[in-house]
Parts: C-alpha cells; sequence; structure tokens
C-alpha cells in the first residue's frame, strides 16, 4: 500500500506499470490524496507501507516522530498557474490574477496551498505590496489538494488556479498554463520513505529502490517533475 501526494497519480500509475514487470504477483495499490489527509490517515494506524509526500515539512515531522523511516527526495515540481481556456487573453503573467472573477488555490494545510501563499508574499516586492491581498479578494474557494485546484478549472468552475506543472501538463488541452517567474516561484521537494510499522516492509524498500532508480527517475521526468537537486542515492 503505497499512500502518495495526488499530483503523483499520473506518474506513480506509469511507474506502477513498470515495476509489475518485475513484480508480476504483486497487488501495488495507491492512495492519492491530500499530504496532510494522508499523514493524518497515517499517523491514526492506517496500514501502509510507503508514504510520498509533496513537502519536506510533512515528511520531517513523520520521521522526527519515528513514523517513517529516513526519507529520500526523489523529485521536486514546480507551480505553475492554469487559467481557463476562455479566460487565456486575460493572464499573460502572475501580475494578471487580480484582474479574474474566481481563483481557486489550496487550502494552506496541503502542500500547494503553502507554496502558493508563498509565492504571493514573494510576489508582493515586485508586484507591489498589497499585491497579495488584492489577489485574495479573487479567492473563490481553498481546496483540498491540487487534482481538485485542477479540476476546479478545466471544469469551468473557476478562472485560474495554482497547480504543479506536472498536473497542468496532464490538462494541457484543457487549460493556458503561465509561468510563474523564478524570483518569485518556489520549488516542491518530495520526499519518499518506507513506513516504520509497514506490513510489507521488504517489498516497500523495493518500492522505494525503484523510485530512486534511472529507470524510475526518466519516468518521472517523462510525468514533468524535476530531478532531485542532489543525485540520487543507487
Amino acid at each position: 500500500m503505497v499512500f502518495a501526494a495526488a499530483s503523483l497519480r499520473d506518474a506513480f500509475g506509469n511507474l506502477k506499470t513498470e515495476f509489475a514487470k518485475t513484480h508480476p504477483n504483486l497487488e501495488l495499490t495507491f492512495n492519492f490524496a491530500g499530504t496532510q489527509d494522508l499523514r493524518a490517515q497515517l499517523e491514526h494506524g492506517a496500514p501502509v507501507d510507503v508514504f510520498a509526500s509533496a513537502d519536506r515539512k510533512s515528511m520531517d515531522e513523520l520521521e522526527s516522530a519515528s513514523r517513517v523511516k529516513k526519507p529520500a527526495v526523489f523529485a521536486r515540481n514546480e507551480p505553475v498557474i492554469v487559467v481557463a481556456k476562455e479566460q487565456a487573453s486575460k493572464v499573460t503573467g502572475l501580475g494578471d490574477l487580480p484582474k479574474l472573477d474566481k481563483l481557486v488555490i489550496g487550502v494552506p494545510d496541503v502542500p500547494i496551498g503553502r507554496y502558493t501563499d508563498r509565492i504571493l508574499s514573494n510576489a508582493n516586492k515586485t508586484l507591489g505590496a498589497d499585491f497579495s491581498s488584492k489577489v485574495e479578494k479573487k479567492i473563490a474557494s481553498r481546496e483540498l489538494d491540487v487534482r481538485q485546484v485542477l479540476a476546479k478549472v478545466t471544469l469551468g468552475e473557476a478562472d485560474a488556479g495554482i497547480v504543479y506543472r506536472t498536473d497542468a501538463n496532464s490538462a494541457k488541452d484543457k487549460v493556458a498554463v503561465v509561468t510563474i517567474p523564478a524570483d518569485v516561484n518556489v520549488v516542491a521537494e518530495y520526499p519518499l520513505a518506507v513506513v516504520a510499522a509497514a506490513p510489507h516492509p521488504a517489498l516497500a524498500e523495493e518500492w522505494m529502490k525503484f523510485v530512486l532508480s534511472p529507470a524510475g527517475q526518466e519516468l518521472l521526468g517523462q510525468a514533468g517533475f524535476l530531478p532531485p537537486a542532489a543525485p540520487v542515492p543507487q
């Protein structure tokens, strides 16, 4: 059983297909949701072998509580703005967000929500001290995971949202994608760890090793993830 951040849904599905070639009799099950939701389930005793988070904060706290073994960062991701096609002409940069009527972002407890809040705060330095407050007035809802943010935009229930580039890639025929300037953007780091109480520790170690392997890294790269900042341990 692998608990993984919602933004890993497509990439981990592809990794599962490749992993199954060498583990044909293994039943590999995923639970995709917001990192904070998965963490809560793990802390309440859910039977899980591996945890993949969209931030280091949640994983570091689990490691401090001895709930997971030594984590390793296996990928990075970049937040971007996704814009409904009919609104695309209004948004060519981060500074255009106050022009919209309905913006949707993640809740503060979920990694994409925290990253978004940091981005808006950083932008106050270049786009005016009141930029984040002007954007906040346009927030129609805060969602529990990044895929819910994306869904609101693709379904036309919001004008724009902030998601990871990998999520934007999965919906590139339905949304316009606007890059956030590097001087205000943040890069999300994704750590992976075997759970201390894993029911299948040996298999959990094998899955983690595969994700960190050159083959796993190649599949993650194909999905749009950036490699870890440091070399992946073999």
